[in-house]
């Protein structure tokens, strides 16, 4: 992959997971003394403050795998798999710029 449209595709990441941040890290818990109890009827207060919770530490975990990208990139080893060496094709890097393995060790990493 063309190195100026590696850097595109991190900067549209980074932007993506920062804007995310922010927006997670403004508001505060729904779920407190302040509101209404735990389990109060028709409260999903818990539910949200979970659900954003899950999100930030996702969120995160991609800003990680953003500086290992961004490293990779630097290093000339970006598009090129962590575990093998082998190329990842540029159609998965595209649609996931942060990919560090192919398909098939991705899917070997993840069992």
């Amino acid at each position: 992959m063309d190195t100026d449209h590696a850097q595109e595709l991190l900067a549209r990441e980074r932007t993506r997971i920062e804007r995310g941040l922010a927006g997670a890290n403004r508001e505060g818990p729904l779920e407190s003394s302040e509101n209404l109890e735990p389990g109060d009827e028709d409260s999903e207060d818990l539910y949200e403050d979970e659900l954003d919770e899950s999100r930030r530490a996702q969120l995160t975990r991609d800003l990680a795998a953003l500086e290992r990208a961004e490293a990779r990139l630097a290093d000339g080893s970006y598009g090129l798999s962590v575990e093998s060496g082998e190329p990842i094709p540029d159609a998965r890097l595209e649609a996931l710029p942060l990919a560090e393995r192919t398909v098939d060790e991705e899917e070997r990493f993840r069992r």
